[in-house]
């Protein structure tokens, strides 16, 4: 009789959600806890919500459980001075009926890794952060008078609105020097870049390798905790990181391009037209990504070298960053007023050049005028 028993997986511990963990998959027969959101995904990527309770999924989906929260991080907006710190508290936000998607959703199923830890989310945002400082999204000057922190937080509001579909609650500067070690950082990036010098470039190579100890100090090199390097480092398989860059290419661009389509602008032609060819382009990069050739082959039956498979990669992670940099224009786009609208765009056109540009190096099997070795 023992063989006809099926055995059940223990089921699926939820005890974390609402404390250092945001989000996590369940299976069939699976509690979502009565305070939590259930979000479940088809095979095509739809999402639809669902109650707490007891998960029913159909075949090809995936369940996604997460506790809305508060939660609460402490952030390092530059990193050069890892002892100045920001404390943000955040909510996941409640489900906003005029968009087929939520944000947070799309979140979840383009990119977050399950379990979605707080401090996991805490990188994620934090790289938000760094990156609308260093290309002057968001401007936060030392001696920060009361107009511009209010400026400051609304543009952080909506970046992280945008970006990752939560809600900022409260946001107050912190002394965060007895949490660092400024001087073990500097050390260890003086190591870093020294071992980098063997390398031909820290960029190309996708930055640091995760864990390495190139300093001898007996602290494993975290590139978020070196300063003037990339925060995530890529996995060192090409493969991979060409997978999931254009994972996210293909699922955020049309919702993005719709986004843009949804910018209020004020009467006239000049604006809109700009408006319309940028939509016309975003969607021709859309399209490039769903014809994308292997990252393996430079034809049928024709393989790929090495180092061109890792250049592609190389090129699908360039064009993620350009996606980053749409999102983060489309937060400043929703809260311009009709003056700066231009230049925005203008912004906007520069952005979409460099996202159709790596496109093109991530779809050519070999760049023409490249230097032989």
């Amino acid at each position: 009789m023992g063989w006809f028993t099926s055995r059940r997986r223990p089921p699926a511990d939820t005890g974390a959600l609402g404390s250092h963990v945001i989000a996590q998959q369940l299976d069939d027969g699976d509690v979502a806890p009565a305070a939590c959101k259930v979000v479940v995904f088809n095979a095509a990527g739809y999402a639809r919500r669902a109650q707490s309770g007891k998960v029913a999924r159909e075949e090809g989906e995936t369940a996604w459980c997460f506790h809305p929260g508060s939660y609460s991080v402490d952030l390092t907006p530059f990193a050069a001075a890892p002892e100045l710190g920001l404390r943000l508290r955040f909510v996941v936000d409640a489900a906003d009926p005029r968009v087929a998607q939520q944000r947070f959703d799309l979140f979840l199923h383009s990119e977050a890794e399950a379990p979605l830890t707080v401090p996991a989310f805490r990188i994620g945002v934090e790289d938000a952060l760094q990156s609308a400082l260093d290309d002057g999204v968001l401007d936060l000057p030392p001696c920060t008078a009361l107009a511009e922190w209010h400026a400051f937080r609304a543009g952080l509001n909506q970046l992280l609105y945008v970006r990752f579909g939560v809600t900022v609650e409260d946001c107050v500067p912190v002394d965060l020097g007895e949490q660092v070690d400024f001087a073990a950082m500097l050390r260890q990036r003086a190591a870093v870049l020294e071992s980098a010098n063997a390398v031909p470039s820290v960029q190309q190579s996708g930055g640091v390798r995760q864990g390495a100890d190139p300093s001898g100090l007996g602290v494993p090199v975290t590139p978020a905790l070196v300063p003037g390097l990339p925060r995530q480092a890529p996995a060192p398989d090409p493969d991979s990181n060409d997978a999931r860059a254009l994972r996210r290419l293909f699922l955020e661009l049309p919702a993005a391009t719709s986004a843009l389509r949804l910018i209020v602008l004020p009467p006239g032609q000049t604006l809109f037209q700009s408006q319309q060819q940028l939509l016309q382009r975003l969607g021709l990069a859309s399209l490039a990504v769903t014809t994308m050739p292997s990252l393996a082959w430079a034809a049928p039956g024709q393989p790929l070298a090495s180092a061109d498979q890792t250049r592609r990669a190389a090129a699908s992670i360039a064009a993620v960053h350009a996606l980053d940099q749409g999102w983060a224009l489309i937060a400043r786009l929703q809260l311009a007023q009709p003056d700066d609208l231009a230049p925005l765009l203008d912004e906007a056109d520069r952005i979409v050049a460099n996202l159709e540009h790596s496109l093109a190096q991530r779809r050519a099997a070999a760049i023409h005028g490249e230097p032989k070795p």
